[in-house]
């Protein structure tokens, strides 16, 4: 697959044909950038599991172009927010308030569905599937990228590799890696057919949470948590999702009964650990190499920021490189803009998740009081500095974005 550069065309290698990566290739491939996206896999499907596109992430996605088409459903409905296994709401917000406040409502969709989006504004030829990115070589005014399939040159290389990414550990050896929260959780994808309309609420116990989003295309995403030393592993999902988890208020019961394995149309149900990175990293980039995603910034998903972020991440890298002519600096200057917003949002994503896992009565009573006596208007207020982001005005220059 070793090719040579078109001078007349700048050319990006995207490691990784996951949401960050490919909303990277679409942002750069439509400002005129020769763009080559490996993905290891063999096919591309996103995971069995949906993704809440907050406000911050659908402004992203608006400013290269994919925007008021993407969701072809209505927003989340009706009332969002916390419950306790009776039932009882801890918090809920209206998603009108939401909408008045950001400008936007909240969209949940399958994450199939945003890849096959993302895929279909790219022209035929950019993804390589099969082809793994097994390490960089960033000399002088390109970057040489060793993969499975041969060598590629680029001018930059965008590392969207995940969160065990190898590009990561190349350029940055010392960083001490990931290291596990402290929780396992489970994810499916429900057929909603013949279930009354649902509303999106995550339900928090004691050191345990169950979360139903209803997506755009009537499934219902529905996902737990429970504390967990690392590798533990239920013999039947369904089995443990039912013993934690069944005596909890509607229409719990009725969803776990769509997971039972021994239904004529089993659902998938996937299980994983929670990672995130041990530390934040020194810095975003280094040369000709930008991380992105959970390369750059894994973080656990209690925030549902995880992907919004690796848009911005994406948008961002792409109006940057589109407008420098020194690659490294634009990188720099990505570098700039991104870290200290990530590194924020992780440590308030770990903090979330702390209050989640408590398990002592009391310090579950205390918590959810704290929870209830907070007011809708200052719950939504602190999500301002996550929820109100915009990206990049085109007329900004990269010395500017500091």
């Amino acid at each position: 697959m070793g090719e040579a550069v078109d001078m007349g065309v700048r050319h990006a290698v995207v490691a990784g044909g996951g949401i960050g990566g490919l909303t990277a290739a679409v942002g750069l491939s439509r400002r005129g950038w020769r763009v080559t996206v490996c993905e290891r896999a063999s096919v591309l499907a996103g995971i069995g599991a949906g993704i809440v596109l907050a406000p911050n992430a659908l402004r992203a996605l608006d400013s290269i172009g994919l925007g008021p088409g993407l969701c072809a459903g209505d927003a989340l409905p009706g009332q969002v927010g916390l419950r306790t296994p009776d039932g009882t709401w801890l918090s809920r917000s209206d998603d009108g308030a939401v909408a008045a406040r950001y400008g936007l409502s909240p969209q949940a969709v399958h994450r199939g569905f945003l890849i096959d989006t993302l895929v279909a504004a790219l022209p035929a030829d950019v993804v390589r599937l099969g082809v793994s990115v097994t390490g960089v070589e960033d000399v002088g005014d390109t970057v040489t990228v060793r993969t499975s399939a041969g060598d590629l040159r680029a001018d930059v290389v965008l590392a969207a590799d995940g969160m065990r990414s190898v590009l990561r550990g190349q350029l940055f050896p010392a960083h001490r890696g990931l290291r596990h929260a402290g929780e396992a959780g489970w994810r499916a994808v429900l057929p909603g057919t013949g279930l009354p309309a649902q509303q999106a609420a995550e339900t928090w116990g004691r050191g345990e949470r169950f979360g139903v989003v209803p997506l755009t295309d009537g499934r219902i995403y529905v996902y737990a948590t429970a504390v967990s030393v690392p590798g533990a592993r239920p013999a039947d999902h369904h089995e443990e999702l039912t013993r934690r988890f069944g005596a909890w208020h509607d229409p719990i019961p009725a969803l776990l009964d769509r997971l039972n394995q021994r239904n004529p149309a089993p659902v998938a149900i996937l299980h994983h650990d929670f990672h995130e990175l041990a530390a934040p990293l020194p810095r975003m980039h280094a040369g000709r190499v930008a991380l992105l995603g959970d390369a750059a910034h894994a973080m656990t998903p209690n925030m549902g920021q995880g992907g919004c972020q690796a848009i911005e991440d994406a948008v961002v890298a792409a109006h940057l490189l589109a407008q420098a002519d020194d690659v490294p600096a634009a990188l720099a200057a990505y570098t700039r803009v991104r870290h200290t917003r990530t590194t924020r949002i992780s440590r308030r994503s770990r903090r979330i998740g702390e209050l989640a896992r408590l398990s002592h009565p009391l310090a579950v009573s205390i918590r959810n009081l704290a929870v209830r006596a907070t007011p809708q208007t200052l719950s939504l207020r602190a999500l301002d500095t996550v929820l109100d982001w915009q990206p990049p005005s085109a007329t900004v220059s990269v010395t500017e974005q500091r």
